[in-house]
């Protein structure tokens, strides 16, 4: 039996599989509200097979936006064109559907990947002032943001709330806390990019307050039956950054708070990371926290054949796998690995003429 294709649970959410569509940010949005495009991209991945699918980085305040053009739910008309988007994405699909919340702190008001890389100014017309833990740029080509205050800080705490009730109230699976790829949180946990002296700064458990303050009062106001999970970035692969040892220490505390699941990735703070890219090269990452905690771990990264995810789940070096650019290039990409691995999987009525018997889920 194929482990891949076995059944996992993500708190109180039951997924068929364990193939998890990772957050693909898509630029496509307008004034953080989804469209046409969302609804034509979400449709086709609920129609992959995969277990299930989150959402891309969703921000919870216009300042938060990696783009202008980012998705975002932080008013009710950023949750009314959501909500118009999933109704039909969804319409004929029963699919578990997590969304990543977020703010890109530093990274924000950035242009869009095919136009060039760097952020706007704060007076271009698509862009706006940015914000971070500490007044440090990402680098030259990105604005210096003003340092949060205390105040502004809370401010930050409430507006993940905020978008977490409004993530439950369209009936979503779960959350996924965006706490990698050099975005505020990860920002906030990185010594590289924090260098306050108040209660967020300095010693790891300073650094990590932010999302641990987020964490809890997110779990406060959802409950302990919707699914919440973080994403992290395991290292920062610069001397001195956010390392390995700090997410496992991190993992055990977040385990230990009620979290559900760990998402695991690595890299994004700093432009001076040297990242040994090579298939499958985070999966010890995602292996070093499933070590240390019994909740369960999603690896990520140059995953893209069916039998090597299936050995990733095989020698328990993660719980399941998750799929990004190899699910846009080869949309049934479960339909594929179930065939390979000998494995049943679920096939929507009107498809069933155009797959083999022996992978028909009955």
């Amino acid at each position: 039996m194929s482990l891949l294709f076995s059944s996992l649970k993500l708190g109180a959410c039951q997924l068929s599989n364990r193939i998890i569509i990772a957050p693909m940010c898509q630029y496509s949005a307008h004034n953080g509200q989804a469209t046409h495009w969302h609804t034509a991209h979400w449709s086709q991945l609920l129609h992959s097979g995969a277990g299930a699918l989150i959402l891309e980085a969703t921000a919870v305040s216009p300042q938060g936006r990696i783009s202008h053009l980012d998705l975002g739910l932080w008013d009710d008309d950023c949750q009314q064109a959501l909500a118009q988007s999933l109704s039909i994405a969804r319409a004929h699909s029963d699919m578990p559907i997590l969304i990543q919340l977020a703010h890109a702190g530093r990274k924000a008001s950035a242009y869009t990947p095919w136009q060039k890389q760097g952020a706007r100014a704060a007076d271009d017309l698509h862009g706006w002032q940015v914000e971070s833990c500490s007044a440090q740029a990402y680098n030259e080509d990105f604005q210096t943001p003003t340092e949060l205050t205390q105040q502004q800080i809370t401010l930050l705490i409430d507006q993940f709330v905020m978008a977490a009730k409004r993530s439950q109230a369209l009936g979503l699976n779960g959350i996924e806390l965006h706490a990698a790829h050099g975005y505020l949180i990860h920002q906030f946990l990185s010594p590289l990019s924090n260098s306050r002296t108040d209660q967020y700064g300095g010693n790891f458990t300073n650094r990590c307050r932010f999302l641990i303050e987020i964490f809890t009062a997110i779990r406060a106001a959802v409950g302990e039956k919707f699914t919440l999970g973080v994403r992290v970035s395991a290292t920062d692969w610069v001397d001195g950054g956010w390392d390995l040892v700090q997410t496992e220490q991190l993992a055990v505390n977040l385990a230990q708070l009620g979290c559900d699941f760990i998402h695991v990735s690595t890299g994004g703070l700093s432009p001076a990371q040297h990242i040994p890219a090579a298939p499958g090269f985070q999966v010890p990452f995602a292996q070093a926290i499933k070590a240390k905690v019994a909740i369960p771990v999603i690896a990520v990264g140059l995953i893209t054949e069916p039998q090597q995810a299936e050995d990733i789940i095989n020698a328990q070096q993660a719980d399941a796998i998750g799929l990004a650019r190899a699910i846009i290039y080869q949309p049934h990409w479960p339909w594929h690995a179930a065939k390979q691995l000998g494995a049943k999987i679920a096939i929507p009525n009107q498809y069933l003429r155009c797959v083999p018997n022996e992978i028909k889920q009955q």
